[in-house]
């Protein structure tokens, strides 16, 4: 008789980061729901511990395991020192995670996390968390979040990318930057304007930054966008949760970080609700 070797089937993951207010809680509805539209079994995770009020149903939450206000509470932490302590405290005890994770073990997962710019940075917790996940045979991509307002201030944009840029190197995983909110950009979010943010076309960027700045600056100006243009990483696709093809592409480039269906069976026409139009 043939004998053939069992192999798991593929999980997959999304990791949902970017500074406080960027939308990533929004995100992670809005994806949920367009997920379930797909007919895909989906589960949203909070691993904010900060966190008290979600958009979305939450399957699983850090703050069963620990919570801001108690590390406070008992420690006399500030609630930036109470989120780090949380989050080691986590790293610490990975098998309550896994344990949780089993009882979606066949699901989509959205990992909502914190808001801190330096668990992005050069705070390793993430990074040893995120770790685990792939031993546990996830197939993860991380997303960072940036609010469109961004682009209205050329060094706030550029300081943008430098936390992209970190955020990427410092995960190594399959990655994607997000330029979120952009329906309240009206037109201008649709102008080929945009085109010089998406692509990051730091000449262009830093010329315009030199405008509006003392001579003295820029030599750092140019310093800085260097930085960014050197690792030739980082670029961002946008995001209107008001429109549905938007978040298609947004979902068809995660698919694709994830090769997300690709050890699946070729499906017959009909098996799933597709609106090929």
């Amino acid at each position: 008789s043939t004998c053939f070797a069992s192999t798991a089937m593929p999980k997959y993951a999304q990791l949902v980061m970017g500074p406080a207010g960027s939308g990533k809680s929004t995100f992670c509805n809005v994806m949920r729901q367009h997920l379930e539209s797909l007919k895909r079994s989906v589960h949203v995770v909070n691993l904010d511990p900060a966190a008290e009020n979600f958009e979305y149903p939450v399957s699983i939450d850090i703050s069963e395991l620990v919570t801001v206000q108690d590390i406070m509470d008992e420690l006399r932490y500030g609630p930036n020192g109470g989120l780090l302590y949380a989050l080691e405290y986590l790293a610490e005890n990975t098998d309550w995670l896994k344990e949780q994770l089993g009882e979606f073990e066949d699901d989509y997962l959205i990992i909502d996390c914190p808001g801190q710019i330096e668990l992005y940075t050069h705070i390793p917790v993430m990074t040893r968390i995120f770790s685990e996940l792939k031993s546990w045979g996830y197939n993860l991509v991380s997303l960072y979040l940036i609010d469109s307002q961004f682009m209205t201030d050329t060094s706030k944009f550029i300081s943008a990318s430098l936390m992209c840029l970190s955020a990427m190197l410092q995960f190594e995983l399959p990655h994607l930057n997000i330029i979120t909110k952009m329906d309240l950009l009206g037109s201008k979010g649709e102008s080929d304007e945009m085109e010089k943010f998406f692509t990051v076309d730091v000449r262009t960027l830093t010329a315009e930054l030199n405008k509006s700045m003392r001579p003295d600056f820029r030599e750092l100006n140019y310093a800085i966008a260097n930085v960014v243009d050197d690792f030739n990483m980082v670029s961002y696709l946008p995001l209107n949760i008001k429109d549905d093809e938007s978040i298609a592409a947004i979902l068809y480039q995660i698919d694709t970080a994830t090769q997300y269906g690709e050890t699946e069976e070729p499906k017959e026409p009909g098996d799933e609700d597709v609106d090929w139009d």
